[in-house]
């Protein structure tokens, strides 16, 4: 199967990554569904992380997400984040689509990324619209639970992701959707394809006539219509594609430039 992934990616003119949180564990950030693990097993998200419990009890979802900000600010690209931004260095991966808001990987230097999750990076006014940059306030919020304030209006910010009951980046979704129908290799990466929509990106580039690629640990939906499955830890998987493709490695210096925050 990893000698098949090679020669489809080695033949693709356009292809497309989709991941998904399994490709966030290995850098220590849990998913969502797993049992005993995932961020759902003890709390319900309608609670702490719906647009309407943050509206009428904001600081219950900024004491919910304090253990997850502090993972995501601590976190490191891993292997499998790496091997996407080389395929992209190499011309093969022309977008990654990712429902995860760590922002792991533009640190791993993968330029063209559509997060249609959001993400982490910046918050925005409750009341006043003004975006203010996470650096600002999240250090606070990870050490305190402190629920931050507009430097402008003093209304409550919100984190650029998206909470249960909105809806998601117009942009991201459309650039997302469009290189669906127009890529002829889907890669998903770490991702059950459980959450819709965007779990039916996958279908659209098969109907489409491309070719799909899955890692992942559990099963998805399309299995049973991808050209490749490969049920193991991507974190390996990718990078063992990605030599056998004989790319040119990061340099240290790229890699170093792109470990900045975004």
């Amino acid at each position: 199967m990893i000698d098949k992934a090679v020669q489809i990616l080695q033949d693709a003119k356009h292809a497309v990554a989709f991941t998904g949180a399994g490709i966030s564990t290995p850098s220590g950030i849990p998913d969502f569904r797993s049992a005993g693990s995932g961020l759902w097993d003890k709390v319900d998200p309608m609670e702490v992380a719906s647009i309407f419990a943050f509206r009428e009890k904001p600081e219950r979802f900024y004491e919910w997400i304090r253990p997850l900000a502090s993972l995501l600010h601590d976190a490191e690209p891993n292997p499998a984040h790496i091997a996407l931004a080389e395929l992209e260095r190499a011309g093969i991966m022309q977008l990654v689509i990712t429902q995860n808001i760590d922002g792991l990987h533009q640190r791993a230097g993968s330029s063209e990324v559509a997060e249609v999750h959001g993400h982490m990076r910046e918050a925005t006014c409750m009341r006043c619209f003004q975006r203010v940059h996470s650096e600002e306030f999240m250090s606070e919020v990870i050490a305190d639970g402190v629920v931050p304030h507009c430097p402008e209006c003093d209304g409550i910010l919100k984190p650029n992701v998206i909470l249960f009951g909105e809806q998601l980046p117009a942009l991201a979704i459309q650039t997302s959707t469009q290189a669906a129908r127009q890529c002829d290799v889907m890669l998903v990466a770490g991702s059950s394809l459980e959450v819709t929509p965007v779990c039916d990106l996958p279908q659209l580039a098969c109907q489409n006539g491309a070719k799909i690629i899955i890692i992942n640990y559990s099963s998805t939906y399309i299995d049973s219509a991808a050209d490749v499955v490969i049920h193991e830890d991507v974190a390996e998987v990718l990078p063992e594609i990605v030599s056998k493709l004989h790319l040119p490695s990061l340099s240290v210096t790229n890699r170093r430039a792109n470990n900045a925050y975004h």
